[in-house]
């Protein structure tokens, strides 16, 4: 899951982004609006998690901008003002949920986890695929029940398949949703990832379409040819 983090706190910032990181999320982390407004516009983020105090335009001036402008990520609002109007203020502005500073990472991380499963359409906190379980919460997978041990990448690739169990990924669109800006990428990273879960879950669990990148692969089956 790749997180846009608008945060202008130094300290906050840097905490919550390398937290976030540590459990697994590709975090991005900007100061101000105008920057998190172009990383939006060339990044393809699965949730913001948007200050309001910025410097210049404010927080919720930037979210009303976006939610005029069609931009329909979700938004969680992270912000010292805990009085109840602001945080109808937030919610009616387009944001989709509202924390209030300090903000605990394991209960941000949460957060996240549910968005993930509204976009899914889905209220289940486990991903099923035939015989494979997926626990977000945990990054843990079973296939038929037995334990796979993932490294952080590879079950964020499975989160990447699992979030678009119907569609054909290019390579570049994994990548974008596994690595934040500035991080180093191997050129043959996604497709080792790839042969690991092939090698862990099932051979057919992730599906080549030639010339196009990678899909879901059948549910049940661990004889289908990759």
């Amino acid at each position: 899951m790749r997180v846009l983090l608008v945060e202008d706190d130094i300290l906050l910032g840097e905490g919550i982004a390398s937290g976030l990181r540590s459990l697994g999320f590709a975090a991005d982390w900007f100061t101000n609006g105008a920057e998190a407004d172009h990383a939006l516009r060339h990044a393809p983020y699965d949730a913001v998690l948007l200050d309001l105090g910025l410097p210049g335009d404010d927080g919720l001036t930037w979210l009303a901008r976006w939610r005029a402008s069609a931009r329909a990520t979700p938004v969680i609002v992270l912000t010292a003002r805990d009085a109840l109007d602001s945080r109808i203020g937030g919610l009616d502005a387009g944001a989709d949920d509202y924390l209030v500073k300090p903000v605990a990472l394991s209960e941000l991380a949460a957060r996240l986890r549910a968005l993930a499963r509204r976009a899914r359409g889905s209220a289940d906190p486990v991903w099923r695929h035939g015989s494979l379980a997926y626990h977000p919460a945990a990054k843990r997978a079973e296939w038929q029940g037995a334990p796979v041990d993932l490294t952080q990448r590879e079950s964020a690739l499975l989160e990447v398949l699992l979030s678009n169990p119907s569609r054909v990924l290019s390579k570049q669109q994994i990548v974008e949703k596994l690595y934040g800006w500035g991080e180093e990428i191997e050129s043959n990273a996604l497709e080792v990832f790839v042969h690991h879960l092939r090698r862990k879950i099932a051979p057919g669990i992730v599906r080549t379409v030639r010339g196009v990148g990678y899909a879901l692969g059948a549910a049940d089956s661990d004889a289908i040819a990759p």
